[in-house]
């Protein structure tokens, strides 16, 4: 049966309000104050909240923040007999589905009260449907480690703590937070991306927090930050191990105060995100060689989840390996059982990522035919993203490939021989496809086209 919880210090505002709700089959508790109907609350869930505005021991807006940030899913209406536009701008601000004016009127109590449970229905039952979807965006495998991992997402997406995911590259973070997103309260606004190992330090803080118009010299308009598209959604602080120590100190301020100033500017500016950060270094060790704070290690890490490396959950590899395929519209080939062997035995040092590059090349190059030992093990060989280390890689390494009289030239000259040999080989490993190669080495992708334009490099079209 549909609870409401009606919050009013006038007994006749309380008694002709539950009059009408009561009359409409509704099952209806009231409290004199917020402080009574939170800890009511506490015991009782209910699925609509009318809550006053002037209360004894705490304000209705002051009790609005508290119930929408510990009781997301109820949805409130503010009722007041002093109302101004602000205020009713302020408590919508707040998470109000609606403001009320005294003297109520019963039409517009009962349409709020229906539309506010209509909106409650939809958004449970969006709810459980992404709960039970778990489809080819998300996270694939029948492993124990994998199956631990999915129900470690649900159940931290129900609430709005931070998480850290760690995880070597290629196993997928991005996925998790996606994932999480998805899943969580916050689904229907923006899912922010930030690469923190991507953007030099220097435009960092312009990047996360944004900036007013001639707060610096290439500042011709104002810019909002990340923390501000991201208002009200999830924002995804990837490569956290990466932030210097000058940038974690203002997100820990920010986390903290939940509020931020753009650089150049004076405004305070209230955010409203959920945070995750993902990493694959070991931020405990970070803290103490006194390369990550500890103060922010313990605000992200409340939730923590790790993402298995490929090899040690052998048994999602030909699951992941039909995936992909299927993914590029190739049927599952025939295999000798030593390329099978050889699939499960090999260490896969660029996780996911590798055996994804495996199976577009097993597109590509098999054409439907039966995958032989020797084949599948000269693809592994050449597999982009098979080797984290390029100059453990077969064939020419990128030291090889430079001029040995690199060291006679000026610093400038070097530098861009330099560029241009290693963006050269990062392209060969990744195919030729920017947005690839772009990810591999942590630049934006329009950064990358601007250097193959400056070099005249060679990419896939």
């Amino acid at each position: 049966m549909t609870k409401i919880l009606i919050i009013d210090d006038e007994p006749g505002i309380r008694k002709t309000l539950a009059s009408i709700l009561e009359d409409e089959h509704y099952l209806v508790h009231t409290s004199e104050d917020a402080i009574m109907g939170m800890d009511f609350l506490e015991q009782e869930p209910v699925n609509l909240i009318f809550l006053d505005v002037l209360l004894p021991r705490l304000g209705g807006l002051e009790a609005l923040d508290r119930i929408h940030k510990k009781w997301p899913g109820i949805e409130v209406v503010i009722i007041s007999g002093h109302a101004n536009v602000d205020m009713a701008v302020r408590a919508v601000k707040l998470g109000a589905f609606d403001f009320l004016e005294k003297p109520l009127s019963l039409d517009k109590v009962l349409t709020v009260c229906r539309n506010a449970l209509a909106l409650q229905k939809l958004r449970e039952e969006n709810t459980d449907l992404r709960k039970n979807i778990l489809n080819s965006d998300d996270i694939i495998g029948a492993s124990e480690p994998i199956a631990r991992v999915r129900e470690l997402i649900k159940q931290a997406a129900i609430s709005d703590a931070r998480i850290l995911i760690t995880g070597e590259n290629g196993t997928g973070k991005e996925l998790v937070a996606r994932a999480v997103h998805r899943l969580s309260s916050r689904a229907g606004k923006a899912f922010v991306e930030v690469n923190c190992a991507a953007i030099p330090e220097t435009l960092i803080e312009s990047e996360l927090f944004g900036h007013e118009k001639g707060a610096f010299t290439d500042a011709v308009a104002s810019r909002k930050g990340r923390f501000e598209l991201a208002y009200q959604g999830t924002l995804f602080l990837d490569e956290i191990g990466d932030m210097s120590l000058a940038a974690q100190a203002k997100v820990l301020r920010v986390i903290q105060e939940q509020k931020l100033e753009r650089v150049g500017g004076e405004k305070t500016i209230d955010t409203d995100v959920r945070i995750l950060a993902a990493t694959n270094k070991n931020l405990e060790e970070e803290c103490a060689r006194g390369r990550f704070r500890q103060d922010l290690f313990f605000r992200l890490n409340v939730i923590p989840i790790n993402m298995p490396p490929l090899r040690e959950r052998p048994g999602d590899i030909l699951l992941l390996l039909r995936h992909f395929l299927g993914e590029l519209g190739v049927e599952w080939p025939e295999m000798e059982d030593g390329a099978r062997d050889m699939l499960l035995a090999h260490p896969w040092p660029g996780n996911v990522r590798e055996l994804k590059n495996l199976a577009e090349r097993i597109a590509v190059l098999c054409n439907g035919e039966k995958i032989k030992t020797g084949v599948l093990q000269d693809m592994l060989k050449k597999n982009p993203g098979a080797e984290k280390n390029p100059e453990k890689s077969g064939g020419d390494t990128l030291q090889n490939q430079l001029p040995l009289d690199i060291f006679k030239l000026d610093y400038t000259e070097a530098k861009e021989v330099f560029e241009k040999n290693y963006l050269e080989y990062q392209l060969a490993q990744n195919g030729g496809i920017i947005s690839r190669t772009a990810e591999a080495i942590g630049v934006y992708p329009s950064n990358l086209h601007a250097k193959i334009r400056k070099y005249g490099l060679r990419t896939e079209r």
